[in-house]
């Protein structure tokens, strides 16, 4: 059977995740990074933290549109309609506004429930391209797939002030569909302190990651650091 858009991108995600998996393990990658110990991680895993961001191109290229993105805020942007017949961007930013100084749990459960009601759309419709990862803007714009809507979360809750090494966007795999998959992990205090709230564009709500029983995470990134999982060793 031919596969669908969404299982294309998937099994393209999945080559990517595999090769950076086999890289990750490799001597030369491991000594550009930090020499520190395995410690207790997301989902039951052990993690590694380095800050050689220089694997992850996608991620540091979305980086890169998203400050250039940033520093022309100002001007006038084309954008999309959405069903209240104004800008998407428009939308987010009116309800960035109402979200300031509320706590954070408010914040976090309103723009996961706004990010979420975006339809989900694969990186071969929207950039013709298996894998892409988009800015804030650029979801605004024309949806996405479902590491857009993490980063979107991130972004927006950056904003609001969360502190973006108290976040993580975050590569798994769904055990039960067999599947990559990404997420937005928000912590409490620091990106390795605690068990973070998962933000997922599958379920209709954030919950605590000691929640999920079926996703095993690959790796893990923010703006200044990224980790490695791995299974502990019994």
């Amino acid at each position: 059977m031919q596969a669908t858009g969404r299982e294309e991108a998937r099994i393209s995600l999945a080559a990517t995740l595999l090769a950076l998996a086999l890289l990750c393990v490799t001597p030369a990658l491991l000594c550009a990074t930090p020499a520190l110990a395995a410690a207790p991680g997301l989902f039951g895993t052990l993690e590694t933290r380095g800050e050689n961001l220089t694997a992850f191109q996608k991620w540091t290229d979305m980086l890169a549109r998203y400050q250039w993105e940033e520093s022309r805020r100002d001007l006038k942007q084309p954008c999309r309609l959405s069903a209240t017949m104004r800008c998407r961007q428009d939308d987010l930013k009116d309800l960035l506004s109402k979200l300031a100084g509320r706590p954070r749990s408010e914040q976090i459960v309103a723009i996961n429930h706004f990010m979420n009601l975006a339809p989900y759309v694969t990186d071969m419709v929207n950039w013709g391209v298996p894998d892409y990862w988009a800015t804030t803007r650029e979801f605004m714009q024309k949806d996405g797939d479902c590491e857009d809507y993490a980063i979107a979360k991130y972004f927006s809750l950056k904003a609001l002030g969360v502190p973006a090494d108290s976040m993580r966007i975050v590569i798994v795999e769904d055990m039960n569909l067999k599947t990559p998959h990404a997420v937005l992990a928000v912590y409490e205090a620091g990106a390795d302190k605690g068990v973070p709230l998962i933000l997922d564009n599958q379920l209709p709500g954030p919950v605590k990651a000691s929640s999920i029983l079926h996703y095993k995470p690959i790796y893990s990134i923010n703006e200044s650091a990224w980790w490695y999982h791995r299974n502990p060793v019994n």
